[in-house]
């Protein structure tokens, strides 16, 4: 069994009411019980935003690395994506 060490915090009343109510309805054995799993999201939610954030670190670093954009020629872009679209259309009709 892991060390369990007693805390004590502060909560609203708003807070305490739904942690009661937690237990009342069987959700929950205790409201320690409630406050762990509350926790343990917690911090799965801080590993998943650091994850996050380098990621997007990351990516940043790929696009500085990437070199500066280009000038973009919407009309040839929109005029392949509509030839994309045409062919996907005609393959889909085939196979029907």
């Amino acid at each position: 069994m892991p060390d369990i060490q007693k805390v004590s915090i502060a909560l609203t009343g708003e807070q305490l009411a739904a942690l009661k109510e937690a237990v009342e309805t069987g959700e929950y054995a205790t409201t320690s019980e409630a406050v762990r799993e509350a926790l343990r999201e917690w911090q799965w939610s801080r590993d998943l935003r650091g994850k996050k954030i380098e990621w997007l670190r990351k990516a940043w670093d790929e696009g500085i690395a990437s070199g500066r954009a280009e000038p973009m020629d919407f009309d040839a872009t929109l005029a392949e994506a509509r030839r994309r679209l045409k062919k996907a259309t005609e393959a889909e009709e085939v196979s029907k």
